[in-house]
């Protein structure tokens, strides 16, 4: 929860009960729970604008940020490949291994027939 550890939040409640007093700790929480719920009707409709105004002028908002999240995505893998080179080895062992399997059985397979 937003990086906040048991130990800390109680320590953020103590210091809050301390400021506004146990009877003021309902009043600011309903505050602060009507002023975010202001704040992100407000940034839905700065959304909604945003792509309305995008449509009518001919702009598909989806191809514009679908680029910039495919690039991010090669980003993080290239990232995740340089900083951990034996992620993948597995992969790269287990083909051979089971090529190797799949000869043998091959091999075998015509010898078993005949016992």
């Amino acid at each position: 929860m937003f990086g906040i550890g048991g130990g800390e939040l109680i320590f953020i409640v103590l210091i809050a009960v301390m400021i506004f007093g146990s009877k003021g700790i309902p009043d600011v929480a309903r505050f602060l729970g009507k002023t975010m719920a202001q704040i992100k009707h407000a940034t839905n409709d700065i959304k909604t604008e945003i792509n309305n105004s995008a449509k009518e002028n001919g702009m598909d908002m989806n191809s514009l940020t679908g680029g910039i999240s495919e690039e991010i995505q090669k980003a993080k893998e290239g990232i995740s490949k340089a900083v951990n080179p034996l992620e993948n080895i597995s992969s790269d062992i287990q083909n051979p291994i089971q090529k190797v399997k799949e000869d043998i059985e091959n091999i075998t397979g015509p010898i078993k027939r005949q016992l």
